[in-house]
């Protein structure tokens, strides 16, 4: 393993905690939501990691402590290494705090993550949908919201999807 990464990851590890995992090379460090913003900062202006690769979320639902995890993809260019911050997220009322000072591209990332998620981006600049309608209800990734799909036709059930479809009249 990069010795910079190393010294990176103890350095975050000494000051917030936080659990290491590691898997098929990749290191993942799981934090505190309170702590994102300063952990982002030491490792952008300490250990070089200058780049927000992606900001997305996952949603453990039916599960409800933590419902939400948060993954934040950091770069260091110059060193060609990756490193994941992981935050957990309850059910009701997620929110975490923005890190749009630390990182400017975390803007469009973290209206993203309000948009479909329904996670509340504390002290974000501009936060409001940036994918669906202004006056859309719900958010479209959480595993509770309602799909609203039509059923695939196949040979099997032609005939009864069918009999169901709405056609014009004349």
């Amino acid at each position: 393993m990069n010795q910079k990464l190393e010294k990176a990851i103890q350095a975050i590890q000494e000051q917030f905690g936080g659990d290491r995992v590691e898997f098929r090379g990749e290191i993942t460090l799981t934090l505190e939501p309170k702590d994102i913003v300063a952990a982002c900062t030491l490792l952008r202006d300490q250990h070089g990691f200058k780049l927000l690769g992606s900001l997305t979320a996952s949603d453990y639902w039916p599960q409800e402590q933590p419902r939400f995890h948060l993954s934040y993809q950091l770069h260091n260019i110059q060193e060609k290494t990756t490193l994941r911050l992981r935050l957990p997220l309850p059910g009701d009322n997620p929110s975490v705090p923005t890190i749009e000072a630390v990182f400017h591209n975390a803007n469009w990332y973290e209206r993203e993550l309000f948009d479909m998620f329904g996670i509340h981006i504390q002290d974000h600049s501009d936060l409001r949908r940036i994918l669906m309608p202004h006056d859309w209800e719900g958010h479209p990734l959480r595993k509770d919201y309602p799909l609203g799909y039509e059923e695939p036709q196949f040979t099997f059930n032609f005939e009864e999807i069918q009999a169901r479809k709405p056609f014009a009249t004349e």
